[in-house]
């Protein structure tokens, strides 16, 4: 094998070794930057959930005493 095939060879395929790293590094910033907001929206998603809860369960408390009244 000629010394210029090697070299070419070995320019490649350090050249893909080089573009993959930079490749799964942007895909995993990618995924963080991803996960991040979806864990935002599902956070702001349960603390409106867990409100609504609240005011029902409460609601619920406040109208216990009034059946408890009507059937006595």
């Amino acid at each position: 094998m000629g010394y210029v095939l090697r070299v070419r060879l070995a320019s490649f395929f350090a050249g893909a070794a080089t573009a993959s790293a930079v490749g799964l590094y942007v895909l995993q910033k990618d995924y963080q930057v991803a996960h991040e907001s979806i864990s935002r929206q599902m956070r702001g998603l349960y603390e409106s959930l867990d409100g609504r809860v609240s005011a029902l369960e409460k609601l619920k408390e406040a109208e216990a005493p009034q059946h408890v009244e009507a059937t006595e």
